[in-house]
């Protein structure tokens, strides 16, 4: 089973970006953690972290045809990202959305999430354990699609 993992803008400024916020966490141990999880139940990821709107596209594009699911934290673009919205959405593919931080305690306007609507599932405010759980779901998931 083949998963790709998306990190929007930011991420890779993690544990030093607003630590209060994101955690003391680097994106680097993030991913160590993605690739502990999906050694474990046999599955293959490619992880990406992209900071412009049309890389992310570019690369939900090239999951048809490769992935199973999609696990995606659009950070900010999660607010008004129409494009990867229906890049995500014309994959066909299940999607998990993931957030570090309870974007529902958040400021008013990151409550809002246009990617909600095409991921079968969020995971908000889990810190790093929300990549490694919705990687655990799509493996259970698209293992009895």
């Amino acid at each position: 089973m083949n998963i790709l993992v998306i990190h929007g803008p930011n991420l890779n400024l993690l544990g030093m970006r607003e630590p209060t916020v994101y955690g003391t966490t680097t994106l680097a141990e993030i991913d160590r953690l993605i690739e502990q999880k999906a050694n474990s139940i046999g599955a293959a990821v490619r992880i990406k972290q992209y900071s412009s709107e049309g890389d992310i596209v570019d690369e939900i594009h090239r999951a048809i045809g490769w992935a199973a699911g999609i696990v995606i934290n659009p950070a900010a673009y999660t607010h008004y990202s129409i494009a990867i919205r229906d890049a995500l959405a014309a994959t066909g593919l299940p999607v998990v959305e993931v957030h570090l931080s309870n974007i529902s305690a958040r400021e008013s306007f990151r409550q809002i999430s246009v990617i909600s609507g095409v991921a079968k599932g969020v995971l908000s405010g889990l810190g790093a354990h929300g990549y490694v759980y919705a990687i655990d779901y799509l493996s259970q998931t698209c293992a009895v699609s």
